[in-house]
């Protein structure tokens, strides 16, 4: 891997306002590293704020959607985009708030031969045509989430969550931002005590 963050200067954390440094050594505290994709957004601090509240408006809530389901919507969504920081990134949440190795690998490759339920593939093949396709959505699309028992602010979610991270993997491709190696263990193998 490249010790490159970015394309782009990334801050030192003594010259960062005091608030995003506090939510990057929050970061690290829980983790026990930083995500570069946090180092990389703190070029601009106003960026960073904006982007984090919106991540975390969509990804910390368990309602309509379980957290587990909100990263099985970035893993489909990132690989159908190729973002590779995403898809590891989030593939290492996605193993721990699922309880399973071998899901986020093939959400990232097929999410049709995923081992979810029949819910989750309605969910993703909605996701994946608004991500890949989203000038061909239609009032059917929506008719299926519900007959799956989507309600609407479920629904905004789910398509809420794939425009955010269609966002979020440009930023990374425009960036040139690589996943933190601890990411591709996490989930896989047991925690260091």
């Amino acid at each position: 891997m490249t010790d490159r963050i970015s394309r782009f200067a990334v801050p030192e954390l003594t010259d960062l306002p005091e608030d995003v440094r506090a939510r990057i050594l929050g970061v690290q505290e829980k983790a026990g590293f930083v995500p570069n994709v946090f180092l990389m957004l703190a070029h601009r601090p106003a960026e960073f704020r904006a982007f984090f509240d919106y991540h975390d408006a969509l990804m910390e809530k368990d309602v309509g959607l379980t957290k587990a389901e909100r990263e099985m919507i970035v893993v489909a969504t990132s690989g159908a985009g190729h973002c590779l920081y995403c898809v590891v990134a989030h593939g290492a949440v996605l193993r721990i708030r699922a309880k399973n190795a071998r899901v986020a690998d093939q959400l990232a490759t097929n999410y049709r031969k995923a081992e979810i339920t029949e819910r989750q593939r309605a969910m993703l093949d909605f996701a994946m045509k608004l991500s890949v396709r989203g000038g061909e959505m239609e009032e059917a699309d929506f008719d299926t989430l519900r007959a799956h028992g989507f309600d609407d602010e479920a629904i905004w979610d789910i398509g809420a969550i794939t425009a955010f991270f269609a966002m979020s993997n440009r930023l990374v491709h425009l960036t040139g931002t690589p996943p933190n190696e601890p990411f591709y263990l996490m989930g896989r193998v047991p925690k260091a005590k």
